[in-house]
């Protein structure tokens, strides 16, 4: 049986893997340029994998809202850092929300 620690170190590692293979997807263009599209491929299978190591100890709506958040987070903060994204107060407003979502979820993890 996981640990919830492991678990949820896991599962930090998967949800930044989702933020690579999202930013590998966005410079694949559609999957027309090849490493690009590989790296995709490569980081979400792994991404997936991790999710699944970290759900044997996490509760799947726990789990998956966390990874999906961190995800989301991640891919807001290298669209606006690399990407030149535009970080109104309300789209940073709208990220910190998910942040404190994913917070409480952890809190109330029991860990």
């Amino acid at each position: 049986m996981t640990s919830n620690a492991l678990a949820w170190t896991v599962l930090a590692v998967a949800g930044l893997l989702e933020v690579a293979w999202s930013y590998a997807m966005k410079r694949s263009d559609g999957f027309t340029r090849l490493w690009p599209s590989v790296a995709t491929l490569l980081a979400a299978g792994l991404s997936f994998a991790l999710l699944s190591y970290a759900l044997r100890a996490l509760p799947l709506g726990t789990a998956y809202a966390a990874w999906t958040g961190i995800g989301a987070l991640g891919a807001f903060a290298l669209g606006v850092a690399v990407l030149g994204e535009p970080a109104s107060a309300l789209r940073v407003g709208s990220v910190l929300l998910i942040l404190l979502g994913i917070v409480g979820l952890k809190l109330s993890s029991g860990e």
